[in-house]
């Protein structure tokens, strides 16, 4: 789930660096979620609801005794009212599951969703195809993807927070994409959002240098047209300013003494 970028993004900065018991508990539940996205590979096709996605979710992660990390996050007029986000085609973040919203063939959906596991937090988020998609759509989503690992790829003891901001916007950019300003990665563990902020658009060796202990939830979203955005008057829905398509991919990633891991990956 995505953080709305604060106007105090330059304010010093309180990051917790998490210890090596604290991110075994995170790895577990970034397994969970990295598994959950894998399945819904097999599940997302034409003629689903995209509650059919939030239910299978949600079961999923009950079913190990675990406990959805988005359902009841407060707004700013109510809480989310579902386990995971589902966003259709121009819906950047925080769609809303509908039963009566059928996936067509042709159809973009991004699946955001976290774990909470022992006081814990995993969240990530992959965009899909619905059947056969057009060719600018399947581009959109490669290189949204591209972006989130030259991100990663960044995310190194000793870099800087800029340098993750940077490729990011780089990648999909080069790829012929906007990224989005309004919304934006952060750091996670015993709440599903701290800091530090991650704009998915910035300046290379800027920011707050990265150490081990440090875990980031790096998601980019990008837009085929414009990085403008405005939310729909259910509170939550993110929409592209322009109409155009939208792509979200995301990973949880602890900062290692020597390098990175991806915790939602399986």
């Amino acid at each position: 789930m995505c953080q709305r970028e604060s106007k105090l993004f330059f304010r010093r900065q309180n990051i917790e660096l998490k210890t090596a018991k604290e991110i075994e508990k995170m790895r577990v539940a970034g397994k969970v979620v990295g598994e959950i996205l894998e399945k819904l590979s097999e599940i997302i096709k034409p003629g689903i609801t995209t509650k059919d996605i939030d239910v299978f979710s949600e079961k999923y992660i009950r079913s190990l005794k675990m406990l959805p990390a988005f359902f009841g996050v407060q707004g700013m007029k109510y809480p989310f009212p579902s386990s995971a986000c589902v966003s259709v085609n121009d819906e950047v973040v925080h769609g809303i599951p509908n039963a009566s919203r059928v996936l067509k063939s042709g159809d973009i959906v991004s699946v955001d969703m976290g774990v909470l596991y022992e006081g814990y937090y995993g969240d990530a988020a992959k965009t899909y195809a619905v059947g056969s998609i057009a060719t600018s759509a399947a581009k959109l989503l490669r290189v949204t993807e591209q972006s989130l690992q030259k991100g990663i790829e960044q995310a190194l003891p000793g870099n800087r927070l800029g340098d993750i901001s940077c490729a990011v916007q780089e990648t999909a950019e080069n790829g012929g994409f906007s990224v989005v300003r309004d919304f934006v990665g952060h750091g996670i563990g015993r709440s599903l959002h701290e800091d530090p902020q991650i704009p998915n658009y910035g300046k290379a060796d800027t920011g707050v240098k990265l150490l081990p202990g440090m875990v980031l939830a790096i998601e980019p979203m990008v837009n085929a047209g414009g990085y403008e955005v405005y939310m729909l008057d259910d509170d939550w829905t993110v929409v592209t300013r322009d109409g155009s398509l939208s792509a979200h991919f995301e990973h949880t990633v602890a900062i290692t003494e020597d390098g990175y891991e991806i915790l939602t990956k399986v």
